[in-house]
């Protein structure tokens, strides 16, 4: 995906150098439809440069900050020394999560896919999630609910998602704690069965989250959450503790969460 505007004073931006002169190098911004760039001489390295083609060469990708743009004579100033190691890793990192997102578009909606549609999922995408990789990622981890809010069709979130599952990588945290459970009811096993039942969510978690609850010794049990981030999983965690805690309660017997395990093994 390329925009068709241009870019603002400040923003950093991917390019390929496509010429080299003794007073600077020219940059085909990749991001930007048609839009080039000139790094003068002064702005290619910090201190005196003799030759520019010992810093730079023709075909490479590089990551330039943004000086100075003048839509009137078409002209984008940029700079390559005002871009730390930091800036330039993240920078490539973001413009090729795009580029694989712009590929999933071609896998969702077929390579014939208009540039009025994809124009519109991609504007959903950029309001709702900040880039087209992020939208992807939501769509993978949450499913339908994810573009909920958009205004996509339901056979265009359809597309999505199904193309989201099989081609996002999600990135996933485990957390886990610890709950005694006990109890002097006649029925006392059954109580904890079910305790146990209602820990694990009763059929009703989120999608994008994994629960097990594990014997580990009498009267303790494990719990495992996984997560797409530790907050969702210390939250589910912690839920999960307490629709124990509430069972168990409601028939006589106790319970007592802790992150530590006590017993001698598992």
């Amino acid at each position: 995906m390329k925009y068709s505007g241009w870019p603002d004073p400040s923003e950093l931006v991917v390019g390929k150098v496509d010429e080299i002169a003794d007073f600077g190098v020219f940059v085909d911004l990749s991001e930007y439809e048609d839009k080039r760039g000139l790094v003068h001489i002064s702005e290619v390295a910090s201190g005196w440069i003799k030759n520019v083609r010992d810093h730079v060469s023709v075909g490479q990708t590089v990551v330039a900050k943004v000086l100075e743009v003048d839509e009137g004579s078409q002209q984008i100033d940029l700079s390559l020394k005002d871009v730390n190691d930091h800036q330039r890793s993240e920078t490539v990192r973001e413009w090729k999560s795009e580029q694989k997102a712009d590929n999933w578009m071609t896998i969702a909606f077929g390579e014939d896919i208009a540039d009025e549609q994809y124009a519109t999922v991609a504007n959903e995408f950029l309001a709702e999630f900040g880039s087209l990789y992020a939208g992807f990622e939501e769509a993978a981890i949450r499913g339908t609910d994810a573009l909920a809010d958009t205004d996509l069709s339901d056979d265009e979130i359809d597309a999505i998602v199904e193309t989201a599952r099989e081609n996002v990588s999600v990135p996933y945290v485990t957390v886990a704690g610890y709950v005694d459970l006990t109890s002097s009811d006649s029925t006392g096993v059954d109580v904890i069965r079910e305790a146990l039942h209602a820990a694990e969510g009763n059929g009703d978690l989120p999608d994008e989250v994994e629960l097990d609850v594990t014997y580990v010794g009498s009267p303790e049990y494990r719990i495992r959450v996984q997560a797409p981030d530790y907050k969702t999983a210390e939250s589910e965690l912690e839920a999960s503790a307490d629709r124990a805690a509430a069972h168990i309660a409601d028939h006589g017997g106790s319970a007592e969460f802790h992150r530590e395990r006590r017993s001698d093994d598992e």
